[in-house]
Order: C-alpha cells, then sequence, then structure tokens
C-alpha cells in the first residue's frame, strides 16, 4: 500500500474533480495520493485517471453507505455535488449532506468542501428585484449548497469552504459563448451591465484546492475564492476577438431578457449572473485573484486560457 496520505476525490471524472486529481498525480513528488470517485469506473475518463495512477472507485453521492465506503482510509477529500444533473436544490443538499455524513463517519482529517454564497443574504426571498424560484431560492445553485455549510461544521468535519467562479469552459460546453446576431456579427451576451465578474479555468479550481490540501490544516474553517482574473463583458468580448480572430462584441440585456431565454437554468443563470453584477465587490472580495494565486501560482487569465481553447468555442 501506498504511504501516501490519500484524497478522495468526488467527481473525479467531472470539471472540478478531474482538476483536483490532475493535479495531485502530476505532481510526482506528492505527499498525497488520489482516490478517483466516480460512479462509472469503466468510462474513458476513469480509465484515464487510473492510467495516471489514481485509485479509481464507484459510489455515488446520493447513496450515503457507497460514499462512506469510498472515504474509508482517506486522509482527506474533495467534496463537490453536480446541481446541473439534476437542478433540484433538494436533491443537492441532501447529496451535500452525505458527503459530510460520510466525512464525519470516516474521521477524515481535512475536507474541502465546493460550496457558494446564499444570496438569499443579500437579497431576501421578499425582493422583488430577482424572483424567487423554486420556491425558496434566489440562485438556487449557489444558495442550496450555501444550506449544507453549517452540516460540515456542526458535525465537526475539518473543512475548507471553497468558491468557485464562473467557468470560463462554459463558453465552450454550457453555450454561452459568443453567438451571430441578424447582423452576422458575433456577440457576447451576458447581463452584467458594465461589473467586472470573476472567472477561472475549471481545471484551475482542482489546482487551488490542491494548493489548499498541501497548506494542511492551517486552511480549515477558511473560506477560499478561486478566480485567475475579474473581466467586464466588454474585456471578455475584446478578448475573444483577439483569440478567434473576428469582431465580437457585448450584448449587454437585462438579466429579466436572460432570464426569458428557455433554456434549461436560465432562470437561475440569469439570476446568477444579476447577484455577480449587483454585488459585484461582494463576489470579487471573495474571490481574491491574488490569493487564489498564491495557492496555484500557475493558475490562469482570460488571455492565457483563450490561447489553449479559442478553437473549441463554438461560433453559431
Amino acid at each position: 500500500m501506498s504511504e501516501k496520505k490519500i484524497i478522495a476525490v468526488v467527481g473525479a471524472t467531472g470539471a472540478q474533480g478531474g482538476g483536483v486529481a490532475h493535479s495531485i498525480l502530476a505532481d510526482k513528488n506528492s505527499e498525497f495520493a488520489v482516490r478517483a470517485i466516480t460512479r462509472d469506473v469503466n468510462s474513458d475518463k476513469a480509465k484515464a485517471l487510473a492510467a495516471l495512477g489514481a485509485e479509481v472507485v464507484a459510489a455515488d453521492v446520493d447513496d450515503l453507505a457507497s460514499i462512506t465506503k469510498a472515504f474509508e482510509g482517506a486522509y482527506g477529500a474533495y467534496c463537490v455535488t453536480f446541481f446541473w444533473n439534476h437542478y433540484s436544490p433538494e436533491t443537492e443538499i441532501k447529496s451535500a449532506t452525505n458527503l459530510a455524513k460520510a466525512a464525519k463517519a470516516t474521521g477524515l482529517k481535512h475536507v474541502v468542501w465546493s460550496t457558494l454564497e446564499d444570496t438569499r443574504a443579500w437579497v431576501p426571498l421578499s425582493d422583488d428585484r430577482m424572483p424567487t424560484l423554486q420556491g425558496n431560492y434566489k440562485v438556487p445553485h449557489f444558495d442550496a449548497k450555501s444550506e449544507v455549510d453549517h452540516v460540515f461544521t456542526d458535525l465537526g468535519v475539518p473543512t475548507t469552504f471553497l468558491y468557485a467562479s464562473f467557468y470560463w469552459d462554459n463558453f465552450i460546453y454550457f453555450g454561452a459563448g459568443p453567438k451571430k446576431g441578424p447582423d452576422g456579427q458575433l456577440a457576447l451576451t451576458l447581463p452584467l451591465g458594465h461589473a467586472k465578474m470573476a472567472g477561472v479555468a475549471s481545471e484551475d479550481i482542482g489546482k487551488v484546492a490542491y494548493g489548499i490540501f498541501k497548506k494542511g490544516t492551517s486552511l480549515v474553517g477558511k473560506k477560499i475564492g478561486v478566480a485567475g482574473e475579474a473581466l467586464d463583458g466588454e474585456e471578455m468580448a475584446a478578448s475573444m476577438s483577439k483569440a478567434i480572430g473576428q469582431p465580437v462584441k457585448f450584448n449587454d440585456v437585462s438579466p429579466a431578457v436572460y432570464r426569458s431565454f428557455g433554456f434549461p437554468g436560465a432562470e437561475d443563470l440569469g439570476n446568477m449572473f444579476q447577484f455577480y453584477r449587483d454585488f459585484e465587490d461582494v463576489c470579487n472580495e471573495m474571490r481574491d485573484v491574488s490569493r487564489a494565486k498564491e495557492l496555484a501560482p500557475d493558475i490562469q487569465s482570460f488571455n492565457t486560457w483563450l490561447s489553449k481553447n479559442a478553437e473549441k468555442i463554438p461560433l453559431e
């Protein structure tokens, strides 16, 4: 058996967990070993992790017994949930609670929990500037994660709370990239006004998480944001123009218009962008780029990310 301390990585074949697993595995002098947790151990990504030296085990965040078994014998865990698989705050809360209970039951020494703000602290349910969604939430995929923070704390799980930023990868995979308008010109459509929004390459979330584990329990109880750069819509569009070699304009719309676009999650994301816009200082103070760079010195700027990924952005 390896003498290295095992980090159990939930969602190891996904964006965040994959970044954590690859960051540890890429460091041949790491004090940690990776236990990659995934529902499908036979997927191509799972097999690739195994080939790099990860122990790959099957477990499901919705099954407390399986997650508990997967955490046994580990030093720590990277815990993340999967809202966009189901769009259900209730499922999110159940999954995260299972992770906290499993961490407690197995005596983990350090958990990094990927959470987000409870936007209702700034926009109460009674505040009609932003519609209430699914009965009890303003930004469901933020608020539901936040609701479980106290479970980790109440159970006495030694936890660092990691706050992700907007994934630039969404411009490739989530349909958020520039699209051609009636005039044939590409436009990046976001309801941001002039606000600067923190963004990050999804793989770099894993780099920062690895930096947290390397710091040890000195960061237990801390809240740490991850960002490579904070940019407004005009700046993102200008960088995209240079990277793809054709003009991209920024098309600022209202959050209400964005919520009306009708794709799955449009209302949730419309409220999210409104939160980023209206509470720019709050969001960016949490997502301190300089602090993230201390934990992951090679975290990418938007231009660096574009230099590697611009050709993958669909230009519709």
